[in-house]
């Protein structure tokens, strides 16, 4: 049992739940609890770390899965495993998993597909809820510019709930380049505007659909929302001026999930 915190594996994972830099030179990510150590797939799991008092009541669903992860499981002392989570009441089990790489080609074969393309969203809860619904709502993969929030913080990880391991997504530096090539495919780009010409369920989606979402305090930049083919408006009761990023995402997802499903 690693009872130190000068361990040389306790401080790999310390380094990469708190620097996206280390997670990047690394590539490799940190996972806690139950339901994502259980979801996590096991070709990509490098270690898995778990407390002493978690192992002394350890649910079956984790035994089994332990069982086929020889030799990458360490046992840590309760005391080293709160310094090594990133959460105030930590489940007991994390694992190091290495990261996802996908290629726009492979996200562009599917037929009718369903895009996201996220510009400078910065909140971890926010990205994290975006990939959760969009894999509920059954999008083919998500795209966000560079300066969005890294999908491999912790707090994004958490609140993807698992999603992450089955969404595919893809950072880029030209998001407006992305728009034109996803044009060329004659997919239809729709920027989520509060000036948008239209109410978003007026719109048609049965055919290859993208949503626009921008950054939570400053919406989209003029010349990205320009770009897409045309700008959709969630209408607004009451006071309020604009919703959350994730939940603008979800509502018109669902919109084309709801056409597409009749």
């Amino acid at each position: 049992m690693i009872t130190s915190y000068s361990n040389k594996g306790i401080k790999e994972v310390i380094q990469l739940v708190q620097k996206a830099k280390e997670r990047k030179e690394k590539k490799l990510f940190v996972v806690e609890g139950i339901k994502m150590f259980l979801e996590a797939p096991e070709d990509r799991i490098e270690r898995v770390y778990a407390a002493e008092s978690f192992a002394r009541q350890m649910p079956a669903a984790c035994q089994e899965k332990l069982a086929g992860l020889a030799g990458c499981y360490e046992l840590v002392a309760d005391d080293v495993f709160r310094k090594m989570s990133d959460t105030k009441t930590p489940q007991g089990i994390l694992c190091v998993v290495r990261q996802f790489s996908y290629e726009p080609e492979d996200m562009l074969e599917t037929a009718n597909p369903l895009f996201v393309l996220l510009e400078d969203i910065q909140d971890p809860g926010n990205l994290g809820t975006i990939f959760r619904a969009g894999e509920g709502a059954g999008v083919t993969g998500i795209f966000m510019s560079s300066n969005s929030v890294d999908i491999y913080n912790p707090k994004t990880i958490r609140a993807t709930m698992g999603s992450v391991y089955r969404m595919p997504f893809l950072y880029t530096e030209q998001l407006t380049e992305v728009i034109r090539k996803l044009q060329e495919k004659e997919i239809a780009v729709h920027a989520a505007h509060l000036r948008g010409a239209v109410i978003y369920d007026t719109c048609d989606y049965m055919r290859g659909t993208a949503f626009l979402i921008g950054n939570e305090a400053n919406g989209l930049r003029d010349e990205t929302a320009d770009a897409a083919d045309a700008s959709v408006k969630i209408p607004m009761a009451g006071k309020v001026e604009s919703l959350n990023a994730a939940v603008a995402a979800s509502i018109l997802l669902y919109e084309a999930a709801r056409q597409r499903r009749a």
